[in-house]
């Protein structure tokens, strides 16, 4: 491949650099993944307790309900855990399933709190035999803890510098054994020292129709929301394959049910609230069929590059490319190739379009 075409394809967002970049800021979307503020006292109040409650992710599950058994028959501290995938799967709350689990307390913070090896120190040191430590977004660690936690992962070890200059001395301080559970959304930024000191690691995937029917269900007897079965339906499959998702959807269509209707969430009624919302019936907003529509009327399905689309939804092409294009991917609607973004026939059949591609060169 030529400069050219590298640089090219560097702009279009197909570097293979893992450098670490800003995360981008999510739009306040009814439809988006990450957390909300108010999702935070709901969220909590839904979560489950137990594995006996946990919905979906099955496989993982019973991997974990295995680790766990066995080591509280031998007595010993759960191998150190990472979580890794998309936001709004449940990362968080495994973590506290796991906790309840073995009977332990848990220590929740998050990489971007831990500014310095000192803050990391205060955290290790309060922790019990056995205890969780989570880290949320576990990636965002600095450097300089990132090395403080190694030997305490390896060896239950905190290293201390007391002094400084020719008089500064090494204290070694011995930490109860302790399991450290991380959570990332991308694993492709943590370090591999850091990643290889995981005994366990584990990745959640999108939730199916039926778990996410089951969930709605689930949280609409915790909220006391009147719900049958069609109207839960016709949320689960809006949701993204995303609990998040489902649950804000949930909560806003009872918001819809008690001013228009009779307080009952129904098939009509759920589908009267999410069309209000313009949530359609594959979980697309606004936003994305705003982006595909471009594509399709502007670039003939492309293929076109990441900062051309950018510009012509007037949208930050980072976001297009961490917040709008992954669900656009799982669904089938978009490829990524070395040339730009490509539609697919599912696209196309999605807007009731006639795929038109006689035009386009071809693309290998």
């Amino acid at each position: 491949m030529s400069a050219g075409r590298e640089r090219d394809g560097e702009k279009q967002g197909f570097t293979d650099s893992h450098e670490e970049r800003a995360p981008a800021l999510e739009p306040e979307r009814i439809v988006a993944a990450s957390f909300q503020d108010e999702d935070g006292q709901v969220e909590t109040s839904l979560r489950p307790q137990r594995f006996s409650d946990f919905i979906g992710q099955e496989q993982l599950v019973a991997n974990l309900s295995i680790f766990i058994s066995a080591a509280r028959e031998r007595g010993e501290a759960l191998d150190h855990v990472l979580l890794y995938g998309p936001p709004g799967l449940g990362k968080t709350t495994l973590a506290h399933v796991v906790a309840n689990e073995l009977g332990v307390m848990i220590r929740p913070t998050s990489g971007p709190a831990i500014e310095r090896p000192g803050d990391l120190a205060a955290l290790l040191t309060n922790l019990n035999a056995g205890d969780v430590l989570f880290i949320d977004e576990v990636h965002r660690l600095p450097r300089t803890v990132e090395e403080v936690l190694y030997p305490a992962l390896e060896d239950y070890a905190l290293d201390i510098i007391i002094g400084k200059g020719p008089s500064a001395r090494t204290l070694r301080l011995q930490l109860p054994r302790f399991t450290l559970i991380g959570a990332t959304t991308r694993i492709g930024l943590l370090s591999s020292p850091l990643r290889d000191r995981f005994g366990i690691v584990s990745r959640l995937d999108f939730y199916s129709l039926e778990s996410l029917f089951r969930i709605v269900t689930r949280s609409a007897g915790r909220l006391q929301i009147s719900i049958e079965e069609e109207g839960a339906l016709e949320i689960a499959k809006r949701a993204r394959g995303t609990p998040r998702v489902g649950n804000r959807l949930l909560r806003r269509v009872r918001d819809y049910a008690q001013v228009k209707g009779s307080g009952t969430i129904t098939l009509e009624i759920a589908g009267e609230a999410l069309e209000m919302m313009e949530v359609d019936a594959r979980g697309l907003d606004r936003v994305d069929r705003q982006m595909l529509m471009c594509i399709i009327e502007k670039f003939s399905g492309g293929p076109v590059g990441l900062e051309t689309i950018a510009a012509s939804i007037n949208e930050d092409a980072q976001t297009i490319e961490d917040v709008y294009e992954p669900y656009l991917l799982q669904l089938g609607y978009l490829k990524r190739t070395p040339r730009g973004r490509v539609l697919t026939d599912l696209a196309y059949n999605h807007f009731g379009k006639e795929v038109d591609r006689q035009d386009q060169p071809r693309l290998w």
